[in-house]
């Protein structure tokens, strides 16, 4: 698995959400991560993943996935902590 994302999109979000992608691409190890289908947006599928990352917090990722020869790219377009219900969400599984 490869993550990336377009750095001036990075800065802007860091300032709106105060949440780097670099931090939020931690959320792709967390084995409890939610992933769903949100829509397709840009002729591209989007992805909703809520995980925990250094232990506690909990971000919602938006993302695009696809796949090069063998590996899965992620590429991330927004990133923020978890709402009260998402969180609910999260520890249902």
């Amino acid at each position: 698995m490869h993550v990336e994302w377009d750095e001036n999109k990075n800065l802007t979000n860091q300032s709106k959400h105060g949440v780097s992608f670099g931090l939020a691409q931690e959320v792709f190890g967390d084995p409890l991560a939610l992933s769903r289908f949100d829509r397709f947006e840009d002729g591209e599928g989007r992805w909703q993943t809520l995980g925990i990352i250094e232990r506690v917090v909990l971000l919602l990722v938006i993302h695009t996935v696809r796949h090069h020869e063998d590996e899965e790219i992620i590429r991330i377009i927004s990133a923020r902590k978890a709402t009260a219900h998402e969180r609910r969400q999260y520890e249902k599984g």
